[in-house]
Parts: structure tokens; sequence; C-alpha cells
């Protein structure tokens, strides 16, 4: 049977008369609705200002396409305002619509459309390609043979295998370094990066860095300062942006502050980490109890002033010149500033950006939490999540082969990869993406794996690589790419991902078709704005196939994911295409009869196809 025609928003252009609401503005919010729907005898919008619920009643304003479109107008009465429509038939019976679906039912606040009258995320945040780099792992400059290693170190040949144990699992060094990565920016370039995300780049004791020494410099093992400073500059000069990786919730136990608190009780960064009492058995509270992880305590204001706070701070000094950066990931967001009956999250991570506007204020702000990230992620602070519950887990959920274990380092319940249709990879993520603000949305990393997770191709099914870069590059947020992936790399966990990027194998036939599928997809992401910043309706959903469109006034883009030999059927007015057309990208079919669209293929398929922009009337 074909997908039913239902009534639609979203909060792109198309819906809402601006992105960037002011707190007291009126924002209109228009809903379109299908023909085939039925009469309405009332359709309008109820917020819940202050706390307060309030209907506004909307009126239609044309019909276009098929489709009737109803404005009404909402005050933004608070920095996150919240709204859902409700529709009430001739029959009296009640339709509310909200980020999640349509119901019959009222439906929770959590789940509304959201309006954010905090500062917005930099303009050129939800058109960022992202490519994530390892900086040990992804190239070494001439000069690192020269570098004295220290005592912790395991050195390591570029052609060696990855040690997944330990020692060896955060020990072994295979000397990457930051001018090696300067010298592989047009790998880059060709990819259609636009955004560099450098994990931890100060000095520790370890090969991952997340166990900084000090924030005061950048690891001399990777070029220093110098090098950092030469890197920023010419990604800059070839229109790349790169952002660093800060541990808000812990240091090493290296750290000179560390050192300074053991040291001496009396010492101003005493205050900077959760000491235990010796009556409750002394000690240190640490990250997941691993002791060279000593966890921060954000009630210190002296913390605060040296970390996160002010022009003099860790934050702003490499956001400045000389070093230039264009913002922050932060690592394990989610725990920050949490412990116990303690929660000074929000002020953190409120701080943090405080001192980005008043330093930079065109930089962004990611945050990591790896669960359920919605209740922080509302634009008051992180323009964007390193989550895995929207993307990730239901990606891989319906993509990887059936019974695969390598669920480990991605969140999923003991480490074991559950089977799902594509019904089910539909709900997952449209019930975790409707918890975030659209343009927070925009900003969510779309990642098919990382440096924390095995590779997605190791575990996959045959032939639908392709179809996951699809999805992430397609679906609203920023698509990312882990180093290696391009080259068709393998991992079972996250520490046998970390594999050193096998530089020259660019043209041999295991790597060169895999590398252009990925600069042909991020291409399409980087020529069509409308995947940057359109709206998204879903248009047909089966076991081993899904399909949605991006549109806006100037485009549409319908695309259609199978992993395997599949049909979708829907009606030719959900999409508005009379004739049999040709993909913009892939093989699948497309053909017209009799009112209806079937899209279909013989196997593992992404395809995209290109159609005229959605017929609206203009604010």
């Amino acid at each position: 049977m074909p997908s039913r025609l239902t009534p639609h928003h979203d909060g792109s252009p198309l819906h809402v008369s601006t992105q960037t609401p002011a707190l007291g503005e009126v924002v209109r919010v228009r809903l379109r609705v299908p023909a085939s729907f039925g009469p309405l005898t009332w359709v309008g919008t109820r917020s819940n200002p202050n706390r307060e619920p309030q209907f506004s009643p909307a009126v239609v304003i044309d019909w276009a396409g098929g489709w009737q479109w109803w404005e009404a107008a909402v005050q933004v009465a608070n920095p996150l305002h919240g709204y859902r429509w409700l529709l009430v038939g001739a029959d009296g019976r009640q339709h509310w619509l909200n980020q999640v679906g349509l119901f019959t039912t009222e439906t929770r606040d959590h789940d509304d459309f959201r309006l954010v009258a905090h500062e917005p995320p930099p303009e050129w945040a939800a058109s960022s390609v992202l490519y994530q780099v390892f900086p040990d792992r992804f190239a070494r400059s001439d000069g690192a043979a020269a570098r004295e290693l220290p005592e912790w170190a395991i050195p390591a040949d570029w052609s060696d295998p990855v040690d997944a144990d330990p020692p060896g699992r955060s020990q072994q060094l295979y000397g990457g370094d930051l001018d090696g990565v300067r010298e592989h920016l047009d790998h880059l370039e060709q990819l259609g990066v636009n955004l560099l995300y450098l994990t931890p780049v100060f000095p520790a004791r370890s090969n991952h860095r997340y166990d900084a020494s000090t924030f005061e410099e950048v690891d001399p093992l990777l070029g220093g300062d110098d090098a950092l400073v030469r890197l920023v500059e010419e990604a800059h000069r070839r229109g790349i942006r790169v952002i660093g990786d800060l541990t808000s919730n812990h240091s090493g136990d290296a750290h000179e502050w560390f050192t300074a608190a053991q040291a001496d009780p009396a010492a101003p960064e005493r205050s900077f980490y959760h000491f235990r009492d010796e009556a409750d058995g002394g000690g240190y509270e640490s990250w997941l109890g691993v002791p060279s992880l000593p966890k921060f305590d954000w009630s210190s204001t002296e913390l605060r002033r040296r970390f996160i706070e002010g022009p003099d701070s860790v934050v702003a000094r490499y956001l400045k010149a000389p070093f230039s950066l264009d913002g922050w990931r932060i690592d394990v967001a989610n725990m920050t500033g949490r412990l116990g009956a303690e929660d000074l999250n929000a002020e953190v991570r409120q701080t943090i950006r405080r001192t980005m506007l008043e330093v930079n204020p065109d930089t962004i702000l990611l945050g990591e939490s790896t669960n359920d990230a919605a209740s922080d992620f509302q634009g008051d602070a992180w323009h964007g999540a390193m989550t895995y519950t929207p993307f990730t887990r239901p990606l891989w959920s319906w993509l990887l082969e059936p019974g695969s274990a390598g669920g480990g380092g991605i969140g999923f319940a003991n480490a074991a990869v559950p089977s799902y249709t594509g019904g089910d990879f539909f709900e997952a993520h449209v019930r975790f993406s409707a918890g975030f603000p659209w343009r927070t949305r925009l900003a969510t990393m779309n990642a098919l794996d990382t440096h924390d997770t095995p590779r997605f191709r190791t575990s996959a099914r045959p032939g639908t690589v392709p179809v996951a870069l699809g999805l992430a590059v397609t679906l609203p947020g920023i698509p990312v790419v882990w180093a290696g992936d391009e080259f068709g790399l393998t991992g079972v966990d996250g520490e046998e991902s970390r594999t050193p990027i096998p530089w020259g194998s660019e043209a041999s036939h295991e790597v060169a078709p895999v590398l252009e599928t990925y600069r042909s997809l991020l291409r399409l992401r980087r020529d069509h704005r409308v995947l940057a910043t359109g709206g998204i309706r879903w248009v047909a959903v089966g076991e081993d196939a899904v399909a949605f469109v991006r549109e806006s006034a100037d485009e549409r883009l319908l695309v259609f994911a199978a992993r395997g030999a599949a049909t979708l059927e829907l009606a030719a007015e959900s999409v508005e295409v009379t004739d049999a057309a040709a993909p913009l990208f892939g093989d699948a079919r497309l053909e017209a009869s009799a009112g209806l669209l079937a899209l279909s293929a013989d196997g593992p398929t992404f395809a995209v196809w290109q159609l005229a922009g959605v017929a609206a009337p203009g604010w």
C-alpha cells in the first residue's frame, strides 16, 4: 500500500519566518495540509509561554501544489519557546502535530517544535562537512623522526599493526604530527571537507591525549604551537575551518594543576578536583573510576577563571591569534560538572559559550553526549551534539549484519547491535531527533563511526557503506568522515579503528572506488544547499528501504536508501512527480503510473533525484 500523505511542518525556512528569533518577537509559522486529509474547522498552534498553555488560531493563506497552507503567529515569550499544531476536523476529531509526528491524542511538551532566542550558531555551521583526525595516526612530517620520545611511549613504524592491548593500547606512538596533517590538506579539499576536527593536541602521557598534562602549549611531539598555527593558517587559506578538542570533565593525573593539588592541600588547585575526605576512604573522583583521569570540580571559581571564563582562559586563548581555532568539541560534555547531587553542567557550558562569543562569535561549540542528549542541547550553549542516539545507533541496527557484536564504544546495551527494520530505523531516528530544536539538529554530527567506536564497514551488510554515507550526507546534520573510512579501513573497536592512514594506496583497486564514493557523496552535499538548511519530509518507509525529501522553495531532493532489493510505493502528489526521472546519484528506478510512484532497487542502493522547489507562498 502507498504511504499516506499527512500534514507537515518543520523548523526550516519554508515553515518558519526566521531562524534567529529575538525574545518577544512575533514569528510566523506555517502548516501544510494535503487536500486528501479532509475538511478542517479549526487549525492553530498550542504554545506554552511561561508554562501557561496558549492557543493561537491559524488562517488559510494559499493553496499550492495540492496543499493547503495555514499560517499562525507565535510570540517568542521565553528563550526556548515550544509549540505544536492542533487540527480539528469537521467530524470534531482532533489531530496533534509535533516533531515526532501526527497523533489523535494529546502530546508531550518534550516533543514540541521549538523557537530558540539564544545567540544563534555561526551561519556556516549547517553547511559543514566534518573530517575527524586523530593526530598520532594521520600522517608524519619529516620532522617527526628527530623528536625525542618520552619514557611512556612505545615507538611504532607506520606499517606496524595497532596494539589494542595494554600498555600499547594507549602508549603505542606512531609519530603523526600537525605538519603531517597540513601536508595532506589537498586530500581533504578533494574530498569536499570544509571543517577539520582535531582530537586533543595538548601534552599528555598517552597517544590519545585525553589525559592532558597542561593546556598551556601544544604537544612538542606534534610540532608545538607553531605547527598548530601553520596548520590553521593553511587550512583557512583553503576554506577549511579547524576546531580543537577540550576535556572539560577531567585532566590527566600528570597535569600541573593536579600535581600541585596533590602536593599541597592548601594550594588553590586543590579546589579544582573532587578530593574525598579520609573518613570516606580518601582519594579523588575520576572519569569512570580511571585514576589517570581526575575529575574537575566546577564549583571552583579559580578553575573557571583559568579554564573557561574570560579572555585569558584556555578556551579563549586558542580561539585568538595566532592559533585562531574556529571552535571546540568538548569531550564527555554530558558528564561535565555532574557528580551525585551536584549539577553544574549548564553553568559550565554557558560560560564556555559566553567566552567564545566575547572572543570570536563566529565559532562553533559541539558537545559529546553518547546517550539521549536532548535535555542539554536546547540552544543555550552547544550548537550541536556529537551523539549516537539519533543517527549512528539506528543506522548500525538497520545496516549491520544481523548478530553483529561490534557495538562496544557506541553505547549499545551489552555491546550487541540489535537488528532493525527500516521502520525501526525511522522511528528511532525521528524519536531522538525530535528532542532537539531545529537549528541544533542542523549542527548535530551524523557520524557512521568515530575514534571511539568500531569502524562501520567492519560488520556492514555487503554494499551498504554508500547507503550509510548517503544518509549521513542527506539527513539534517553535519556529515562526519572519521579519517580512514574513505580508505576502506576496518576495526573491531575504538582502539583498532585508530589505524595509521595508508598514504600511497589511493589509486589501488581496493581504495580508489571507496574514495570516489566518498568524494561523490560529499560533493552532493556541498553542491545542494537544501541538504544543509532545507526541511525534511518522510514519504515512505519499508522493511528494507526508506525515502524522504529535503525541500526548500528553490529545490527538492528525493532520497531513496535501500539495504537490499526493495520497492516503495507512494502517492505521486507527495513529491509532485508525474513522469519517470533519472537519479542525480545512484541507479535506483523511479516509475510513475496511475497516481502512484514506485521507487525500486535490485540490491543495496542509495539514490537521489533532483526536483523543482516547493510551490510555497512567499513571506
